[in-house]
């Protein structure tokens, strides 16, 4: 049987007060998976776990079969992040970073080259390919930081509010790039506060509260659980409470 995409056990973190509480979640290979929850849920700090970006207090993270924990290095090389506050250098093109972020990642030169161009083509920066990307919007640099993050060819893509800020062109643009990544194989988990787009684009949802998996399934299986055929909005609000929002 094929290891899931990401299966995660008993994790858990603190800072001044727990913020995720004996975590678990399972993946599967090829699906798109969204993670929702009110401020404050535990989100975030879930997915910076899984990327390497924050250690865990305790539990396990495995990447496609790779110990996360023991062999980060390993677990890296098929996993790509994306924040919703793009990090790109200013003083490099779009051209110019990928072909820098493919080098952090030892693709050879011409590879290199042939990858960042056809990204670029792919989420059409083409006109802006030889420009300073520190003139960009946030839109653009959303892009931008996407291109870089897909430029190893990862089987894992986790996004953290990738659309926030995005004009319609521009989310259109990373929705589908998302979309088309999964029909050929690869995992995706996003984190959005715009409940529509999960519930048009995620085959599975999950529901955190106070950093605890509290629901969990396709919409049509959440909708039969709280018994009714609503909107994953509303299904949302009498998950978590009517006085949160998703974020």
């Amino acid at each position: 049987m094929a290891a899931p995409a990401l299966a995660i056990s008993g994790l858990s973190k603190s800072f001044d007060r727990p913020v995720v509480a004996d975590f678990g979640l399972s993946v599967a290979a090829g699906e798109f998976y969204a993670l929702l929850g009110p401020n404050g849920a535990g989100k975030t700090t879930i997915l910076r776990m899984v990327a390497g970006l924050m250690r865990p207090d305790s539990g396990d993270i495995s990447i496609f079969g790779v110990d996360a924990r023991r062999d980060p290095v390993a677990a890296k090389r098929i996993t790509a992040w994306v924040s919703d506050e793009p990090m790109v250098y200013d003083r490099l093109t779009p051209l110019e970073y990928l072909e820098f972020v493919a080098g952090l990642w030892q693709i050879e030169g011409p590879r290199a080259a042939r990858r960042a161009n056809d990204l670029i083509d792919w989420l059409g920066l083409r006109p802006h390919a030889n420009a300073l990307c520190g003139s960009f919007s946030k839109g653009m640099l959303q892009k931008v930081a996407l291109a870089g993050a897909l430029v190893h060819d990862p089987r894992l893509i986790i996004l953290d509010e990738p659309l926030t800020g995005l004009d319609a062109g521009s989310a259109r643009q990373v929705k589908d790039v998302l979309l088309d990544k999964v029909s050929q194989g690869v995992t995706v988990i996003m984190t959005t506060h715009i409940l529509e787009v999960a519930e048009r684009m995620a085959q599975r949802i999950g529901v955190i509260r106070e950093g605890r998996l509290i629901a969990e399934g396709t919409l049509a299986e959440l909708r039969a659980r709280i018994g009714k055929t609503s909107s994953l909005e509303d299904i949302f609000l009498d998950l978590v409470g009517q006085d949160t929002q998703a974020a």
